[in-house]
């Protein structure tokens, strides 16, 4: 990978069989990255990045603007979203092994006695991962018979810049553990657009082809999702 400096704005430049250049701005923290063709010399790809400036500043000023939650302290009656929808948090200490419950419009976390933020945020966040996972688990085989291709391994974990990602060498899909906050058809939309990339690796018209095929309301969804409040750390 190549990374290109234009003044504030740092650029990851990929290179790759291709036959056209892409751009593209990630959510939620306005990462760059440009998808050249392998044979395009390094002084063309600063060129095109620079005419793209205007372009790339007003994405990132988009996502700079997007309403962010506020810090949370995981303390009780404290509001956090599971699937899109707002709960308050019920705190219960005693001496044994953290919980985390989820009925009644309520997350119910238990947790032994002076338990620190630091610990009350990995717990939950361990939750969260779990819940994404086995929702991903359930579309990634749904669109796996779809698009008839597969996945030698998927994974969950906290991302700061991509709500998902696909190694389509190794064929190994990341889910990103906020989605755990969102919409449930914001997790099918980030499984169906990882998966597409078996198909075709590149954000090109091809994709979008894909996308619209086995998935018309990508558009929409994905507007959805960059429209939401993004994590407090993210940056």
């Amino acid at each position: 990978m190549i990374k290109l400096v234009l003044g504030s704005i740092d650029v990851d430049v990929v290179l790759k069989d291709i036959k056209n250049v892409h751009l593209s701005v990630h959510p939620p923290n306005g990462r760059v990255r440009i998808a050249a063709p392998l044979r395009m010399k390094p002084e063309n790809i600063r060129l095109y990045a620079i005419s793209k400036l205007p372009w790339i500043r007003a994405q990132q000023k988009q996502l700079r603007v997007q309403k962010r939650e506020t810090p949370r302290e995981y303390l009780d009656r404290e509001s956090h979203y599971v699937w899109g929808k707002r709960y308050l948090v019920k705190i219960v200490e005693h001496d044994a092994p953290p919980l985390v419950q989820f009925k009644n419009r309520k997350l119910t976390i238990h947790l032994r006695p002076n338990t620190d933020r630091t610990s009350r945020e990995q717990i939950l966040e361990a939750w969260y991962r779990q819940q994404v996972k086995q929702e991903a688990e359930k579309f990634i085989e749904k669109w796996c018979s779809v698009l008839k291709v597969t996945v030698a391994r998927f994974y969950v974990q906290r991302m700061k810049t991509q709500w998902g990602s696909c190694n389509t060498e190794a064929r190994t899909v990341r889910i990103n553990t906020e989605l755990g906050k969102k919409r449930q058809h914001c997790l099918e939309y980030i499984v169906v657009h990882e998966l597409v990339h078996l198909l075709e690796r590149s954000h090109n018209d091809r994709f979008r082809r894909l996308m619209d095929k086995f998935y018309p309301k990508w558009p929409h969804v994905r507007a959805e999702l960059n429209s939401m409040p993004l994590a407090p750390s993210a940056s």
